[in-house]
């Protein structure tokens, strides 16, 4: 569908929030999306230029549009979670989570037995999780055998059989971990009291447990029967040790949920904490993949109501990095400065950033395990995947990244005979580039990185790797062609995605095998890159390094000033805006301040 064939049917799309799908020639889905303004973000997608190449391919196969009103954003964002859930299309953020999660069944019989299980079967049963953790789901189990008493066997234990004397009590009775329903010696009333301890416990909640065995010790005790109120005593102190291990914050916190996300190429790691009456009961990080222009506030949203689903949060705050669009009106979004909240935030980034280093350690570890003799045969194996003259004993790879569409940096890994050389990295502040402009950004780098070798001579690379379409790939390449460097070096471009690999001037791109040992080497240039840029400009951010004429506005802080560099993409746009399109970003006084602010300073 072109520009032209789309704005012939625009005025049927309204203007009202819903969600709209896009269908390619064969009448498969392609994308499903949701919207405050069902006519303009669709007319987004044929109006606007777009650098990432899988967007290009999106508005390329877009045959047929349908949409879909609903009655507010929250109807559109559950309905556009639904739909990506049930149809999943291929240019939709995919969440990556295949495990399969253990749960805490108390079956449905009588005096019901309580024990993990991994199927969750529609028998009428409870299911209690999922849980992340199987050795966490043991450690409960056992901790609730130590704590309350409850049955193990599979008898089946129905009042009729119960009065006709079928059972006897087992070493279980005799060792005081089960009362012995199946002789009546307890009641189902008294069972299920049992139970309801149970369920407590597994929610974090010990303090009405506790409470409960102190009143038994106490009848104990009245009775003089200080043998048994001892050990109810016992078991009042383990579970207060239980309690003390599991608190990481303060007891005054209601049920919250807690997300962090780091954004790595077209991959983010989203990490989930739920937190119940101040204890840390679940743990979780997952992966997403993002198909189009998707930035960290696009991509979190989506991952919490996914994550929230999967293990039944009932929580009604959330804890946020960020400022996010939530639209889910019975949930606050809170994004801590300071106190307990902000130590939960801390910890989910510090579990999001460890998760992520793991996987970068195991992936250099797999490459630097290998044999000299095999670093040689996959270096020997991508000259011929990629035809190039000579070995590449030595490559480098470029990457961009910025934040939310503003500030951006560029970062330079090298590899030298199979192996990553970190004294050669290096980090880029864009210099020349006004806003956010990936070609004009690569031209610049790798200018100055070459540039810089030429004037020291130092030898050059084999194989350049820019990641990133044909653009930047055309882009690098002015930089190589200004400095004389064609047919001294070989230049590629990935494809972000798909993982293409573009030659400048061919056509054709080349797509080498998935499992093949020359595309997972240049995988891991390509991670190391990412990371390595990531690292960089989360640093800057830390340290308040970014900063822009916006944020010296009075009444502007670092927030608003990002929302507006996302919106309209330099400091000069800007500038250029008028009152009323600034207003419809950030509202009428911070847009009068801005406003004011670029009059003054053009008047002296």
């Amino acid at each position: 569908m072109t520009a032209k064939e789309f704005q012939e049917i625009a005025p049927t799309i309204p203007h009202q929030p819903g969600i709209y799908k896009y269908f390619d020639s064969q009448n498969v889905l392609l994308y499903v999306g949701k919207a405050k303004d069902l006519r303009k973000r669709t007319s987004s997608y044929f109006t606007k230029t777009f650098t990432n190449y899988k967007t290009h391919e999106l508005v390329n196969r877009i045959r047929r549009v349908e949409f879909t009103i609903t009655n507010s954003e929250a109807d559109a964002f559950l309905l556009e979670n639904s739909l990506i859930k049930q149809f999943k299309p291929r240019f939709n953020i995919d969440l990556k989570d295949d495990k399969s999660f253990p749960y805490i069944v108390i079956k449905k019989e009588p005096f019901p037995r309580i024990f993990l299980t991994r199927s969750k079967v529609n028998d009428g049963s409870e299911y209690l999780g999922p849980f992340t953790s199987v050795a966490k789901v043991r450690e409960l189990l056992t901790f609730i055998k130590q704590n309350v008493a409850l049955r193990t066997c599979k008898l089946n234990l129905t009042q009729s059989n119960i009065q006709k004397g079928k059972f006897k009590v087992c070493l279980e009775y005799h060792l005081g971990n089960c009362k012995g329903p199946c002789e009546a010696h307890q009641s189902e009333q008294d069972y299920d009291r049992a139970l309801h301890q149970i369920r407590n416990i597994l929610k974090g909640n010990l303090q009405p447990v506790i409470q409960h065995f102190k009143l038994e010790m106490l009848q104990f005790a009245t009775n003089l029967d200080f043998e048994k109120a001892e050990w109810v005593r016992k078991k009042i102190e383990h579970l207060e040790n239980f309690q003390a291990k599991s608190i990481i914050v303060g007891r005054h916190l209601s049920n919250l949920d807690v997300f962090s996300i780091l954004k790595d190429g077209d991959t983010a790691y989203v990490n989930y904490l739920m937190v119940s009456n101040g204890a840390i009961v679940q743990t979780h990080t997952v992966r997403v993949e993002t198909k189009l222009e998707e930035n960290e506030a696009e991509v979190l949203p989506l991952a919490i109501l996914q994550l929230r689903e999967t293990f039944n949060s009932a929580a009604n705050e959330i804890i946020v990095p960020f400022e996010i669009e939530f639209a889910l009106e019975e949930i606050t979004v809170t994004v801590p400065k300071g106190g307990d909240k902000k130590k939960l935030l801390d910890l989910s980034i510090k579990n999001v950033d460890y998760f992520t280093e793991e996987l970068r350690k195991k992936k250099m570890l797999q490459l630097e395990g290998k044999t000299d003799v095999q670093k040689k045969e996959v270096l020997y194996q991508l000259q011929q995947d990629l035809q190039l003259s000579e070995i590449p004993t030595h490559i480098e790879c470029f990457d961009n990244s910025n934040f939310q569409g503003s500030y951006p940096v560029s970062a330079m890994v090298s590899f030298k005979e199979g192996i990553p050389s970190k004294k050669d990295y290096r980090h880029y502040n864009v210099k020349t580039v006004e806003g956010i402009n990936d070609f004009a950004t690569m031209k610049e780098v790798v200018l100055r990185r070459y540039t810089r070798l030429i004037k020291e001579s130092q030898p050059l690379p084999q194989l350049i790797i820019i990641d990133g379409g044909k653009g930047q790939l055309n882009a690098a390449m002015e930089s190589i062609r200004e400095l004389n460097l064609i047919g001294l070096v070989t230049v590629i471009g990935l494809a972000k995605n798909e993982e293409e690999i573009f030659f400048h001037g061919d056509k054709q791109s080349i797509k080498l095998s998935w499992d093949s040992e020359s595309l997972k080497f240049i995988r891991r240039i390509r991670d190391e890159v990412h990371r390595f840029g990531i690292t960089f400009h989360r640093l800057k951010r830390s340290n308040g390094t970014f900063k822009n004429e916006l944020e010296n506005i009075k009444g502007i802080g670092k927030s608003t000033a990002e929302q507006l560099l996302k919106e309209f993409k330099s400091v000069r746009n800007i500038q250029l805006k008028t009152e009323e399109e600034l207003i419809k970003v950030i509202g009428v006084s911070k847009a009068k301040m801005v406003v004011e602010h670029f009059a003054s300073k053009n008047s002296h």
